[in-house]
C-alpha cells in the first residue's frame, strides 16, 4: 500500500516540475506548493489502492463461490451430467452439436454419442 502512495506522490510532484517547465519558472520560486501536490499525489494513490483491495475481495469472493459450487457438484456425482435433458439435447449457438461416432453390436449400448469439441 505504501509503495502506491509514494508512487503516486512522487507522480504528483513530477506534474508540478513539468507545469512549471512548461511555463519556463522557475522551480524553487513557490516551494509551499511541492507538498500540495505530493499529497493531491497520495490521495489519487490511497484512493486506487482502496479500488484494487475491492477488486481483489471480489475476485476472492467469486472464486471461493465458484470452488465450492464445484465441490458440491462433484459430491453430487454430477461432473459431466450437468443441466436438464431439454438443455443437454439442445443444439444452437452455447451448444456443441452431437455426433454419432460409433454403432454396431461391439458398442455395449449399441451407439456412441460425442460432442463436435471432445474430438
Amino acid at each position: 500500500m505504501v509503495n502506491k502512495i509514494l508512487f503516486w506522490s512522487g507522480f504528483g510532484l513530477a506534474v508540478r516540475f513539468w507545469q512549471l517547465g512548461i511555463e519556463m519558472r522557475p522551480f524553487l520560486a513557490q516551494p509551499w506548493i511541492y507538498p500540495i501536490y505530493a499529497s493531491l499525489g497520495a490521495g489519487v494513490g490511497y484512493y486506487l489502492q482502496g479500488v484494487e483491495d475491492g477488486q481483489m475481495r471480489y475476485l476472492r469472493e467469486t472464486r471461493d463461490r465458484l470452488l465450492e459450487k464445484r465441490r458440491r457438484r462433484a459430491e453430487r456425482g454430477l461432473n459431466g451430467n450437468v443441466g436438464s435433458e431439454y438443455q443437454r439435447e439442445q443444439e444452437g449457438l452455447f451448444a456443441s452439436p452431437k455426433m454419432v461416432v460409433e454403432r454396431g453390436e461391439n458398442v455395449p449400448e449399441g451407439m456412441v454419442e460425442r460432442t463436435g469439441a471432445a474430438q
